[in-house]
């Protein structure tokens, strides 16, 4: 990691002054209207009836396997099941604990959700994603059952974890709030802005010898409690455009004006220049290899406002970063901005402040967690996509299709001790550079879009 400098230091009592820049992030429920999405999301639940949900018709193995007709027969008593027990006062979901789970009237993929959920002693209940069971939700005073873990956790794994990170339930009849970020097969869970699940794979609980299905409905999940749900939003994740072969441009890039950082060759670091022993072109990658040598490596050409995309994969506790517009000399993270490149999911990070996470302009913005594919030993491990505007004053870096930064570092936004403790916010232009910091992880589908 970075030695703080004596800007950074100001930094950080200014937190407590006039606080960090940061980017929008959704609130909770008691910071915004009830059952309000936030930016970006919207919602499943209006707060006034049950449109956009329906009543459990069997699972998804056995709904496959029914006719057109005898599926809408069957939803039609599912339904009545669902209106006589599912109510909705003062602007919450209420289930009397009779009947069945409630289940949104479409089937979802990739996405980010949103929910505000309430239990009372006893209570044991979870949010089944894409028809599987299920994230749960239970009173950890539920000793007999192991409920002494926490909710969270993804209960019916059997291969892979299903316990909590951690206990992070509220007392039982508080509200508490699920973030729940499902891609592929993996899914990370924040409870109460506490991570308690971080990219794990969600077993198939109908079929286990096939993955989670591709799309499902959600479910809130009926247990034989009472139970109560508000502030329901979801974000679905785009699926992320990559061109057929790695290190070429898509149609669309090459239309609009892109080009290659790196061709993919062995040994042909053509478009760069310093630590070209260190960092390795093999593989249709470059390789970073502290063994070899130290420093950074430097586009060749200075850049001002650009979109930049690039994949990276890490091993665990790696730490690299993105340099953007900033001299050959001197450390970037001042002299110019760093992005953090770093596997923040790893232990040894467990004391990070928030603008050390992966994304953040280091010293300066924080950015959103939840989202990074974590490091593995090499040569394991997953791409993680990336991609960063610069324009101007606004800086943005969207992560695996998710917006992490969204930041004005202009003068009037960035406390004073900041800015002199990080000059290079005020450059215009300069080199784009990966700043090593002793540990191996990998690039590949280098390429730039300059601005006008």
């Amino acid at each position: 990691m970075k030695k703080l400098t004596l800007g950074t230091i100001l930094f950080v009592i200014s937190i407590f002054l006039v606080g960090a820049i940061r980017p929008a992030c959704g609130a909770s429920g008691k910071d915004k209207a009830l059952n309000v999405p936030p930016k970006g999301f919207r919602t499943l639940f209006n707060g006034e009836d049950l449109s956009g949900w329906k009543g459990l018709v069997e699972n998804p193995k056995t709904r496959a396997k029914m006719s057109k007709e005898e599926l809408a027969a069957k939803q039609v008593k599912a339904d009545a099941n669902m209106r006589a027990h599912w109510k909705v006062e003062d602007g919450a979901l209420v289930f009397d604990g009779k009947g069945h789970s409630l289940c949104t009237a479409r089937d979802y993929g990739d996405f980010e959700m949103l929910v505000d959920w309430k239990i009372e002693k006893g209570g044991d209940s979870g949010i089944y994603l894409r028809g599987s069971p299920q994230v749960q939700i239970w009173d950890t005073a539920r000793v007999g059952s192991g409920a002494q873990v926490g909710s969270g956790g993804l209960y019916n794994n059997q291969k892979n974890p299903s316990k909590p990170l951690k206990v992070a339930d509220k007392p039982v009849g508080q509200w508490n709030r699920f973030r729940l970020i499902m891609v592929g097969d993996k899914l990370t869970v924040f409870l109460n802005d506490v991570l308690v699940v971080n990219y794990v794979v969600m077993e198939n609980y109908w079929e286990r010898d096939k993955p989670i299905y591709p799309k499902g409905q959600i479910e809130l999940q009926s247990h034989g409690s009472k139970l109560y749900f508000r502030n329901v939003f979801i974000r679905e994740i785009p699926k992320i455009v990559r061109a057929k072969e790695p290190n070429t441009l898509t149609e669309k890039e090459a239309a609009e004006g892109f080009e290659l950082l790196f061709n993919g060759k062995d040994n042909d670091l053509a478009k760069w220049q310093g630590n070209t022993k260190g960092y390795v072109a093999k593989n249709g990658m470059i390789v970073v290899e502290p063994k070899l040598g130290g420093g950074n490596l430097y586009t060749a050409k200075e850049y001002g406002d650009f979109i930049m995309r690039f994949e990276f994969k890490l091993t665990p506790g790696a730490n690299n970063g993105l340099g953007i517009r900033t001299p050959l000399t001197g450390d970037a993270a001042y002299k110019g901005m760093e992005l953090q490149i770093l596997d923040n999911t790893s232990p040894k990070y467990k004391s990070l402040r928030d603008y050390q996470y992966h994304g953040s302009i280091y010293g300066v913005v924080a950015a959103k967690l939840g989202y990074l594919k974590p490091g593995r030993p090499w040569p394991e491990g997953e791409w993680n996509y990336e991609e960063v505007i610069a324009r101007g004053k606004k800086i943005t870096v969207n992560l695996n299709g998710s917006t992490i930064v969204e930041a004005d570092i202009s003068d009037e936004n960035v406390p004073k001790g900041v800015l002199d403790g990080h000059p290079g916010l005020k450059n215009k232009k300069g080199y784009i550079a990966f700043c090593g910091h002793g540990d191996k992880l990998a690039f590949r589908n280098l390429r730039i879009k300059e601005l006008d």
